[in-house]
């Protein structure tokens, strides 16, 4: 994404006039930071970690593509809620998470005791080559859409 870009989006959405020279001395002190962050050791165990990919759409070449963020959303055994990872895909599949959670270990987690994950096949599995003695649990929400399958339809009410 150009200067330029940023710019006129900030202008479209904030009506704000921002110069290039000020967006790009605030990406210059930002992607230092946030590169420490995506490299800094987490806790090597966490109680709870809830890992999700949102869907969204880049424009790209005139056109728009589809992209995938992972979020790993943990807690620690203090208590205490953290965002342990963020990471942008393609797409969204069990081989990617694997990618995903080998760099989580890599970078010095050691254990999640429970992982909560959407219905996506095979993401259990992935979660078991890395952590293997994680307890994996189906987000409440998959829980109800696979339970309503089993739910018969009567018309009238």
């Amino acid at each position: 994404m150009s200067y330029r870009t940023i710019k006129d989006h900030i202008a479209e959405i904030y009506s704000l006039d921002v110069s290039e020279a000020t967006i790009s001395s605030i990406t210059d002190q930002l992607i230092p930071q946030l590169k420490a962050w995506q490299s800094r050791t987490p806790d090597s165990v966490y109680l709870f970690v809830w890992l999700n990919a949102i869907p969204y759409k880049v424009k790209e070449e005139g056109g728009y593509v589809n992209k995938a963020l992972y979020t790993l959303q943990a807690l620690n055994t203090e208590g205490k809620k953290e965002l342990i990872g963020l990471y942008c895909s393609e797409t969204e599949g069990a081989n990617d998470w694997l990618s995903v959670l080998t760099d989580l270990h890599n970078r010095g987690v050691e254990d999640i005791l429970m992982a909560c994950v959407d219905g996506l096949k095979g993401f259990p599995e992935a979660i078991q080559a890395i952590f293997p003695n994680t307890e994996v649990q189906l987000c409440v929400l998959q829980q109800i859409r696979n339970s309503l399958r089993y739910v018969a339809i009567v018309k009238g009410y």
